[in-house]
C-alpha cells in the first residue's frame, strides 16, 4: 500500500506545502483565546479557494475540515480527480462532531426539542463528514468512520489496507479529523498537566504538557507506486508488534501531552535511531499519529530530516537535532494508549517507479 498524496489542514495553513514549511522550523507559539489560554486552532478563514466550502455552507468545522483537506489529498497526488475511479473513504477520530453536538443538546435545553435545527442535528452525526467527502468529491465507493480514542488513525489505515487487498477499492482516502472545543478543553485541564507557556514538552514524559489542537490529515492510499508516492505504508501493528521488528532509521513518537504519565515512550527508545516528536507544530491530539505519519512520510519523499521543535531533554534521548539531506529507508511511527498498548505504522521508502512495479 502506497501513500500517493496527504492533505492536512491544522493551525499553521493549509496544504501539505504548509506543513512543510512548518516542519521545516522554527517553532511557533500557538496563540491564545480570549481567555488567555494557548490552542492550536483552525482558521478557515485563510483559505483563499472558497469553491469547495461554497458547497458545504450547512455543515459545520469539523466536515469543512475532512473536506478540505481530502481533497487536497487527491490534488497533491497529481491525480486530478477521483470522480469516476473505482475509491472508498475512512474517516477516523477520537470524538467526532462533539462541538456540533454540545451545541445541538444545548438548544434542546434552551428552546425544547421541537425548535432545533435539523440541520445542526444531521451534522452531530459522526459518519455526517465522510458523506461530505463522498458528496463533494462524488466517490461511489465504501464510506466509513472509525471513532476511537488513541488508535483510530492506525485502524483506519489497516481497513484500507483490507479494502485494497481485496479489491473492493483502487483508492481509498483515509484521514483523522478531530475539533477543539470549550468542552473538551475543560475535560483536559481536569485530567492533564496544560502548558502555561503553550510549549508541549515531547520528552519531558512526565508530565509532557498539553496544548490542544484540532485539524484534519488525510491519505490517498493505492495498491501500486504510483509516480510521485511519497512512500509504502508497511507494516502497521496493535496491542502486538510485528513478527519480524525492523530497525528504523528515526522513531518518531506521538507524545504530546495527552497522557498523565508517557513514559512508557522511553521503553521504545534506545540509543540509536534517533528520535522526533513533531506535535508542537499542530498541538496534542489523540489523532496525532495521522500527523506525523505525514510528516514521516514527507522525510521519506524528500529524503530530507526535520529536526525537533522542542529539544528540551531531560532523559538525555539521542534527539533528531539537525534539518538537512538524508538517506532514509525506514521510518516507525509509535503511539501509546492510556492502557500501554503500543501501535506502530512502518513508512518504507519507495523505490524507483518500475522496481517497485515489478
Amino acid at each position: 500500500m502506497y501513500i500517493l498524496g496527504i492533505g492536512l489542514v491544522f493551525a499553521g495553513g493549509f496544504g501539505i506545502g504548509q506543513f512543510e514549511k512548518a516542519l521545516e522550523g522554527p517553532w511557533q507559539r500557538p496563540a491564545t483565546d480570549n481567555s488567555g489560554i494557548y490552542s492550536y486552532q483552525v482558521d478557515l478563514g485563510t483559505i483563499t479557494d472558497k469553491g469547495l466550502l461554497k458547497g458545504l455552507r450547512r455543515s459545520d468545522k469539523f466536515s469543512r475540515m475532512s473536506v478540505l483537506a481530502a481533497a487536497d489529498a487527491v490534488a497533491s497526488s497529481g491525480m486530478g480527480s477521483i470522480e469516476g475511479k473505482k475509491a472508498g473513504v475512512i474517516l477516523s477520530t477520537a470524538f467526532g462532531p462533539h462541538v456540533t453536538t454540545f451545541g445541538f443538546l444545548d438548544t434542546i435545553l434552551d428552546y425544547g426539542d421541537a425548535n432545533v435545527s435539523p440541520s445542526t442535528f444531521s451534522n452531530s452525526v459522526h459518519n455526517a463528514a465522510a458523506s461530505y467527502i463522498a458528496q463533494s468529491l462524488n466517490i461511489q465507493g465504501p464510506t466509513m468512520t472509525i471513532t476511537q480514542f488513541f488508535h483510530s488513525c492506525q485502524n483506519a489505515l489497516q481497513l484500507a489496507r483490507l479494502w485494497l487487498k481485496e479489491g473492493r477499492c483502487d483508492y481509498v482516502l483515509a484521514g483523522a479529523v478531530d475539533q477543539y472545543g470549550d468542552v473538551m478543553r475543560y475535560i483536559y485541564d481536569q485530567k492533564l498537566t496544560p502548558a502555561p507557556d503553550g510549549c508541549i514538552r515531547p520528552f519531558n514524559l512526565k508530565p509532557t504538557y498539553q496544548v490542544p489542537g484540532e485539524g484534519a490529515a488525510f491519505f490517498l492510499l493505492g495498491r501500486d507506486p504510483e509516480e510521485g508516492a511519497f512512500c509504502k505504508v508497511g507494516a502497521i501493528s496493535i496491542g502486538n508488534p510485528p513478527e519480524h521488528e525492523e530497525s528504523a532509521d528515526v522513531t518518531i513518537i506521538d507524545s504530546d501531552g495527552m497522557l498523565p504519565d508517557e513514559s512508557a515512550y522511553a521503553t521504545s527508545i534506545s540509543a540509536s535511531p534517533p528520535i522526533a516528536a513533531f506535535s508542537p507544530f499542530f498541538g496534542s491530539m489523540m489523532i496525532g499519529s495521522a500527523f506525523n505519519c505525514a510528516a514521516g512520510a514527507v522525510m521519506l519523499k524528500r529524503q530530507r530530516y526535520f529536526a525537533n521543535p522542542v529539544r528540551e531533554n531531560p532523559h538525555d534521548m539521542n534527539l533528531l537535532d539537525g534539518t538537512g539531506a538524508a538517506n532514509i529507508e525506514l521510518i516507525r511511527c509509535v503511539r501509546y494508549n492510556c492502557h500501554g498498548e503500543k501501535a506502530v505504522i512502518y513508512l518504507k521508502k519507495k523505490d524507483n517507479y518500475e522496481n517497485d512495479k515489478r
